[in-house]
């Protein structure tokens, strides 16, 4: 999402909150939820085995994580088509701000994805 573009409309906010409602009924949405921008963020930035801090906020961050949920569906493909109906919540209720949702498996050992 891009940083400094204000407070999401009070439509996302309704529409998002009946989406994920839907699908914590359902048992889908297992936990999430959204995050301030960079102002106070701090990271630590490791680079040839040393350690340093950086505190915000970062002048040259122009898109920022905004939030985050996970989900657990049966099939790939319902994950896609979810993801797809989160996007376009955002383009029909917040059109003026451009959004990038990503969707990623959670690893649980050290395999690849499907193995």
């Amino acid at each position: 999402m891009e940083e400094g573009i204000g407070t999401p409309p009070q439509a996302l906010f309704d529409a998002m909150d009946a989406h994920i409602g839907e699908r914590a009924a359902s048992g889908v949405f297992l936990d999430g939820g959204g995050l301030y921008g960079t102002e106070d963020a701090v990271n630590f930035v490791v680079r040839q085995g040393q350690v340093t801090r950086v505190d915000g906020p970062y002048a040259e961050a122009k898109e920022v994580v905004g939030g985050w949920a996970i989900m657990q569906y049966d099939t790939l493909e319902e994950a896609v088509a979810d993801q797809q109906e989160f996007a376009e919540l955002h383009a029909k209720h917040w059109p003026e701000v451009t959004v990038i949702a990503t969707l990623r498996q959670i690893s649980t050992g050290p395999e690849a994805p499907g193995d």
